[in-house]
């Protein structure tokens, strides 16, 4: 955490609305109210900060001036501290954290000094927190043998294996302490950044394919991370929100929409039974795949709609906001790539009927446009010249529909099919056998579709570029 930041961000002393929520690991109600007391030796500070972590971001809730006594005292006999990790900051971004957890009541004496508050910290009344510090303090003694070997000037090859043993070091007081203290916050704490150990053979001992090892990850790559635990969502970024978004932009980067359903699903699903990361996990990815840019990730909010909202699983959204996401879901749904496309039956430019799906071309163009939206103008000509240069040879027919069809748009629509010489199938929007607004969710414009020969959905969210690549990649065409 850089000083700096984290001040700017405390000083707002925003405070979270989430519903008081059980921990999943201790079925009992945390004690109501709080009291932390904090003397640093040393301290010239006259002005303290309690906050706490959520989701990667850091929170400041309380304030606590230097008594007579030379304390920091935090107090609050109403409010209800949720298990995760808190910190005291001052003014100038130093900062110590320590552990909610559990069912200690939270009455906690804290004591250090300058420099170093996390180092010399000692704590009366939570176990918690004494082993947290004692852990602390135990690997700062091998980064000062470290340090140590660094002043002495030894030579790089020595050094590299001394390091090598120090790690080796820390990571065995690291499991040991997991396995003498699985219940504690470190534990979890630690154990939320550990990888899986991706075996090279199977149980019969055949080589696993690069594709195996890859499937084994992604089914193991939580497995040690408590996400059924309410306190993982108050962690640090490095803890648990940048793990998730390593998994979700850069392993399943790519990947089909039913595969990265598959591994959302798993994970979302062993979250169910914290409240808190569930709520988290169905809000982030039914946010990240709304907003997503790959045209085939809307099947996957689509999915989570389905799946989690529609049927009531999300009871911290109001009834406005489910309804919201289900009529989107529903109307994308319809939408999806392999699907085929609604039904269009309209007038042309010269009032003569066609039906979308009685054209009879390999591919069809379906574009949704007016010659009043800036982006058209631009998109539109370069669509038609891309469109014109592989029409004949991949046979690509076209249903281009004015999106704005009124008295006022007709003229401007027919001046630019003319001046950009238009000679594809131009369709007036004014009269239609449904209404393609909200079937199509025509939002903005252009809207471009690109369909199979019986008229089923391949790629969408096109522009001239992207048509091309399509259609060169459906084609084979170097």
């Amino acid at each position: 955490m850089k000083k700096h930041k984290i001040f700017i961000i405390l000083l707002a002393l925003f405070c979270l609305s989430i519903p008081s929520l059980h921990a999943a690991r201790d079925k009992k109600q945390p004690p109501k109210g709080y009291r932390f007391t904090l003397f640093i030796y040393g301290n010239s500070d006259t002005v303290m900060y309690l906050g706490n972590y959520y989701a990667g971001g850091t929170y400041a809730f309380d304030t606590a001036r230097l008594s007579p006594k030379g304390l920091f005292v935090f107090e609050d006999k109403e409010r209800e501290l949720k298990p995760g990790l808190y910190f005291f900051v001052n003014p100038g971004g130093t900062y110590v954290e320590f552990a909610v957890y559990g069912n200690e009541k939270r009455d906690f004496q804290f004591n250090t000094e300058e420099p170093g508050w996390q180092t010399n910290m000692s704590v009366k009344g939570s176990e918690q927190n004494r082993l947290l510090f004692d852990y602390h303090k135990a690997n700062r003694q091998i980064y000062r043998s470290i340090d140590s070997a660094v002043a002495a000037g030894t030579d790089s090859a020595a050094m590299v294996q001394f390091r090598r043993r120090q790690s080796l070091r820390m990571d065995s007081i690291k499991y040991a302490f997991i396995d003498k203290n699985p219940n504690s916050m470190l534990a979890l704490l630690m154990n939320a950044t550990r990888e899986p150990e991706v075996p090279e053979t199977d149980s019969n001992g055949n080589k696993l394919t690069d594709r195996q090892k890859w499937e084994y990850f992604m089914d193991h790559y939580f497995d040690y991370t408590r996400l059924d635990d309410d306190a993982l969502i108050r962690t640090p970024q490095m803890i648990f929100k940048r793990r998730l978004d390593r998994y979700l932009d850069h392993y399943l980067k790519n990947a089909p929409p039913e595969t990265v359903i598959q591994y959302v699903d798993k994970l979302i699903d062993k979250a169910k039974p914290s409240k808190e990361n569930f709520r988290y996990l169905v809000h982030t990815l039914a946010e990240k795949y709304l907003q997503s840019n790959v045209m085939s990730y809307d099947a996957v909010y689509v999915h989570l709609v389905k799946r989690y909202i529609e049927p009531g699983l999300c009871e911290w959204m109001s009834p406005s906001t489910v309804d919201m996401n289900v009529k989107r879901a529903d109307k994308w749904d319809k939408l999806l790539i392999g699907k085929q496309a609604p039904l269009l039956i309209m007038k042309d430019d010269k009032g003569q009927w066609h039906n979308l799906h009685a054209l009879n071309h390999k591919y069809t163009l379906l574009v949704f446009w007016s010659p009043t939206c800036g982006h058209c103008k631009t998109i539109i000509p370069d669509l038609y010249a891309n469109y014109t240069k592989y029409k004949d040879s991949c046979d690509i027919g076209t249903f281009a529909i004015l999106s704005e069809p009124d008295d006022e748009t007709r003229p401007k629509w027919h001046q630019f099919i003319k001046d950009h010489n238009l000679q594809w199938l131009n369709i007036d929007g004014g009269e239609a056998n449904i209404d393609w607004h909200d079937v199509y969710d025509i939002e903005t414009t252009p809207q471009i579709y690109l369909l199979d020969k019986d008229k089923k959905i391949l790629a969408k969210h096109l522009n001239a570029e992207t048509f091309e690549e399509v259609i060169k990649i459906l084609e084979n065409i170097e």
